[in-house]
């Protein structure tokens, strides 16, 4: 892969890239046109999975960051307007799940949520605005049906999942027409999120609760993303509920 951004291609940076929605989303771009910028804190997972899409008509970029490290992603930013051009699109989908009851016993897991959660989309938001705005981009907001609702042992999450809801509606009117806003909220999905929480009763009712209210795969949030993104820039599905049918 060369250094010399092309000025024809579209790139589409992808946060949280090393598994679940994030790798899927990366898988169904490639064949759409987009070059990828990669970007994830497991620098070995995206650099595997950057070598496998790269083709010669997809460049790949493996980017490690962590978007709760600002100094870490302004560097990512500029590295992926250097090596691939400014971002076409940018899909905000790194995130953390540590569910459990509040507690101070919890303080470190609170705090990760929110670094990574929601400052962490505002802070990759922040880096890679004006490429955005430079292209008449996209800018995709991977939330949660848990930033509709709230239940016991999710508060932090819940908190997480509805700042960015209201974030990212307020930012949709702040920022069109220059940059499309997209939020997209997942119900169920089959990831490995739910094996990162840490108090056993809750991940092992939420097990029960995946089970038996189905889950969607990772590829079925990331087809809904790519058809989001194909859209002519004038026309905005600014708000999308993606749940398993049987999930009620």
């Amino acid at each position: 892969m060369g250094t010399t951004p092309a000025a024809d291609r579209c790139v589409a940076v992808i946060t949280g890239a090393s598994s679940g929605i994030g790798e899927a989303v990366a898988r169904a771009l490639a064949p759409a046109g987009f070059d990828l910028a990669l970007l994830a804190r497991r620098g070995e997972r995206i650099e595997r999975l950057a070598a496998e899409l790269r083709s010669d008509s997809t460049r790949t970029l493996a980017v490690e960051a962590d978007v709760a490290d600002e100094a870490s992603v302004a560097a990512a930013a500029a590295t992926v307007a250097e090596r691939l051009g400014p971002a076409d699109v940018l899909v905000n989908n790194a995130g953390q799940m540590l569910l459990g009851p509040f507690g101070p016993e919890r303080a470190g897991e609170t705090r990760r949520m929110v670094e990574t959660n929601l400052l962490g989309a505002m802070t990759v938001t922040a880096a890679f605005l004006d490429q955005l705005r430079q292209r008449r981009g996209d800018l995709v907001n991977v939330s949660s049906l848990a930033g509709r609702t709230s239940a016991p042992r999710l508060s932090v999450y819940n908190a997480t999942k509805w700042g960015v809801n209201g974030w990212t509606e307020a930012l949709r009117q702040e920022l069109a027409p220059d940059v499309r806003v997209i939020l997209v909220e997942p119900g169920i999905v089959e990831t490995e999120l739910l094996s990162h929480t840490t108090d056993e009763p809750t991940r092992a009712a939420m097990e029960r609760w995946y089970e038996r209210a189905g889950a969607l795969a990772p590829e079925d949030v990331a087809r809904v993303i790519a058809y989001a993104v194909s859209l002519p820039h004038h026309v905005s599905v600014s708000e999308l509920v993606v749940r398993a049918t049987s999930q009620v």
